[in-house]
């Protein structure tokens, strides 16, 4: 990925937002604007991994079946399955 600040500038926002939901909390505010604004950065972080896994498939996948690697073909492959398959706690 060449240039990343776009990347840089939206995480900023998300973290403004989420700095705006505690005091939202600490504030007392209705539960469902909070719950509002809680989608909201939810949504913003996953617009950025979906951004960052286009990147890894454009890039380190593509380069990795370009190369010819069998090996390095397999790696990228398992670590994207593995990414995919954890279970969020």
């Amino acid at each position: 990925m060449r240039d990343r600040s776009h990347l840089v500038n939206r995480l900023r926002r998300i973290e403004g937002q989420v700095r705006g939901l505690s005091g939202m909390i600490e504030d007392g505010r209705y539960c469902i604007d909070v719950l509002t604004q809680l989608r909201a950065a939810r949504a913003a972080l996953n617009r950025v991994e979906t951004i960052m896994l286009k990147e890894h498939l454009n890039h380190c996948i593509e380069s990795a079946i370009v190369s010819g690697d069998a090996g390095q073909q397999r790696k990228k492959a398992t670590e994207l399955i593995e990414l995919l398959t954890r279970s969020e706690r």
